[in-house]
């Protein structure tokens, strides 16, 4: 046997149950959490589609948008596993980030719109 070689080892029943419950409990959320973020673009989609006054439109929009990113970092790049020994660090560097790009968005915004 090489050093590249990998061992294999045989799951017990109950490894191979639990491993199975547990994929399909992943698989669940992230199908639902999919299935909200396509109902709230759909609703975006309305909402411009209907008519609405622009000044309602761009907050709806923007707060739908903010609800998804959200959903969209929890659910597809696996925040909500909290059993990985970096999480800490990762969570601390994504939400500087987003105060970080929140405080140029008002800061541009506001330079530019006043």
């Amino acid at each position: 046997m090489s050093s590249h070689d990998t061992p294999i080892v045989a799951k017990s029943q109950a490894q191979y149950e639990y491993d199975r419950h547990h994929n399909a409990v992943h698989m669940r959320k992230q199908v639902i959490n999919f299935a909200i973020m396509i109902f709230l673009t759909f609703i975006a989609f309305g909402m411009a589609a209907a008519g609405f006054s622009k000044y309602l439109i761009f907050p709806f929009i923007l707060l739908l948008a903010g609800v998804q990113v959200v959903l969209q970092l929890y659910a597809f790049m696996h925040l909500e596993d909290k059993k990985t020994h970096f999480g800490g660090v990762i969570g601390f560097f994504m939400w500087m980030g987003i105060v970080i790009a929140f405080t140029f968005f008002l800061a541009f915004l506001t330079v530019i719109w006043w």
